[in-house]
């Protein structure tokens, strides 16, 4: 079982109630809370939420680890065939359509890159700017340019960053084909309508203010170069202890900005006819819904 949809909208707390029904365990395909230093500004599970049932890819590396998707796939698809020699289902779950289309489609094979290239990228990024970098790829490599998330300043680097250390743009290497699996994938997305998604999103960064995130992107000021801090959370509040914007603003642009992260994962998945959708709030729906799945 695959649970996707939005952030914020009760994925968590479906894939432990889906976990408990079916006794088994859970990936984690969200790439953000791959990270310990980064518990609070992710949302990731409470350690009571984690107590209940047993997960991977949850705050198991450092900032200071060059990770990438491809290694993530490696190692997920490890973990997964070896707890399928003890349960005959799974549960994964994340916001990350990328690494959950790793797992369950492979991705197309790609160059090693030199870590000093895309650091590079990332200093071009906050001392220049995303527009100077999407035109950039524009020049190199209009095929992704016209189909890539440009607003998404890791897909533009990821892009450039394999162009700058091969010659060739990324368009290339994107073969499109997936790799078979040994297993086979049922996928349940959650939504709601955009005021609810909003509203629960709003209610999430006011939570995660008063959990401690501006004293956790404290402790993170020396690596606020580091690839994985390029992201909602980090960036506004960082822009803040620099002094160039308020606090208020800060918070308004971590809610701003993840709303549209949300609209970019809506996007994401509304193009997977293999989804099955419920709504938000109906838990009890997908577990019967499950019942009768097990049951033919």
């Amino acid at each position: 079982m695959s649970i996707v949809g939005p952030t914020a909208i009760g994925k968590t707390s479906l894939s432990i109630k889906i976990a408990q029904y079916l006794n088994t365990e859970i990936i984690s395909c969200d790439s953000r809370q791959f990270y310990k230093e980064m518990k609070v500004g992710t949302a990731s599970p409470s350690d009571e939420e984690l107590d209940m049932v047993p997960h991977y890819f949850i705050q198991n590396l450092s900032i200071k680890q060059d990770y990438s998707v491809g290694d993530f796939e490696r190692e997920a698809i490890e973990v997964i065939n070896f707890l399928f020699q003890k349960h005959d289902q799974l549960v994964m779950v994340g916001g990350s359509g990328l690494y959950e289309k790793a797992i369950n489609e492979g991705l197309d094979e790609f160059p090693d890159v030199d870590p000093e290239i895309r650091n590079s990228l990332v200093s071009e990024l906050n001392e220049i700017g995303i527009g100077f970098l999407v035109s950039e790829l524009k020049k190199v490599d209009p095929e992704y340019y016209a189909i890539a998330d440009l607003q998404n300043p890791m897909r533009v680097i990821r892009a450039l960053e394999v162009f700058r250390s091969t010659g060739k743009p990324f368009s290339s290497f994107r073969k499109n084909a997936s790799k078979s699996r040994d297993f086979s994938t049922i996928k349940i997305g959650l939504e709601a309508p955009r005021e609810i998604i909003y509203n629960r999103i709003n209610l999430r960064v006011d939570q995660m203010m008063q959990n401690g995130l501006l004293e956790e992107v404290k402790t993170l000021l020396p690596y606020r170069y580091a690839n994985a801090l390029q992201t909602v959370g980090y960036k506004e509040l960082f822009s803040y202890l620099d002094g160039d914007i308020s606090l208020d603003k800060a918070i308004e642009e971590i809610k701003k900005n993840s709303r549209r992260y949300a609209k970019r994962q809506l996007t994401w998945y509304r193009k997977d006819i293999s989804v099955h959708w419920f709504p938000y709030n109906d838990k009890d729906a997908v577990i019967q819904f499950i019942k009768n799945l097990l049951e033919k």
